[in-house]
């Protein structure tokens, strides 16, 4: 099975041009746990409840926050973009490369072109209807 079979293609993303308020905004109302950034079509980074955490833990050194989610980009945030897979490549070599690089998810790519995500969860679905 490719990872075609088995992958989400209703993605949210948010732009480069975001605030972190927007990304938040986004995440709670899709209940997702990250959004890819993307810079037109380009994808450049993701955006997860991680990176929002991280940044809000920081501090100014004397106890204030050192960012603002109303004016913070979420470039400013993000984590790089992360390995991505190709529509084609078989959902098992997929799922070694989310092991062997602790990913719950990787996105997929076509052409350098964001089409998809295929997470944990996905590939325990498609085990689960034996299409693996």
């Amino acid at each position: 099975m490719r990872v075609a079979h088995a992958m989400r293609t209703d993605l949210r993303t948010v732009p480069s041009s975001a605030m972190v308020s927007d990304a938040v905004a986004a995440l709670v109302e899709a209940r997702i746990s990250s959004l890819p950034v993307m810079d037109g079509q380009r994808p450049i980074g993701v955006v997860s409840q991680q990176d929002i955490l991280r940044a809000a833990m920081e501090s100014d050194g004397e106890g204030r926050p050192r960012w603002f989610a109303e004016r913070t980009p979420v470039i400013a945030i993000m984590s790089p973009w992360p390995p991505a897979v190709a529509a084609d490549t078989p959902v098992a070599e997929a799922a070694r490369t989310m092991l062997y690089l602790d990913l719950k998810r990787v996105f997929v790519v076509d052409d350098g072109e964001l089409v998809g995500v295929l997470s944990q969860a996905d590939i325990a679905d498609a085990v689960a209807v034996a299409r693996l």
